[in-house]
């Protein structure tokens, strides 16, 4: 997001949106309304699929925030998605301990069965694959987590086939 807010509209939010900030705000004292950030960007998140330059205004107006203040929380964390991505979001920990045990090899290998490489999306929206800093479960690794809540530990190319094979049924069952 570009610091001249003036080249982006706010997203209008609706009035389901705005009662679930309200939740969200009232949560903290009025004068740290601000401490919701998170909340609402993930509101947004779930509603839009992603965190749009739009919607980062919206939320930075809402809260009464500077818009870079807002943008600085979107790109620091990794569950919040900047651009739109596919049905299903695979972050590959390649942190140090996971590298040392396969991590970078694991990303390295769904990259090459998606046909796609790391940050990118498949051709059909199905799967974006995104490099991912500490998942918090290196005794596991390599490990992934799978749309920001499912954690997948252990994962060797066997239990990746079945992982992406598992997904893309799930997939053209939701098309079905």
């Amino acid at each position: 997001m570009s610091t001249d807010t003036r080249t982006v509209e706010p997203m209008v939010l609706s009035e389901a949106t705005l009662a679930r900030f309200a939740r969200e705000v009232a949560k903290y004292p009025p004068d740290q309304k601000q401490s919701a950030v998170m909340a609402c960007l993930a509101i947004v998140q779930q509603e839009q699929g992603w965190v749009s330059p739009a919607a980062e205004l919206a939320v930075a107006q809402y809260l009464g925030m500077a818009p870079m203040a807002v943008h600085e929380v979107t790109t620091f964390y990794n569950m919040y998605n900047q651009q739109p991505v596919g049905r299903f979001k695979l972050n590959v920990c390649t942190n140090l301990p996971c590298a040392l045990r396969d991590g970078a090899k694991t990303l390295r290998y769904l990259a090459d069965k998606l046909g796609v490489e790391p940050g990118g999306t498949t051709a059909d929206g199905c799967f974006t694959l995104q490099q991912s800093e500490c998942l918090g479960a290196c005794a596991d690794a390599p490990v992934m987590l799978v749309n920001d809540r499912h954690m997948c530990s252990f994962m060797t190319p066997e239990r990746l086939d079945q992982l992406i094979d598992g997904l893309r049924a799930a997939a053209a069952e939701d098309k079905a």
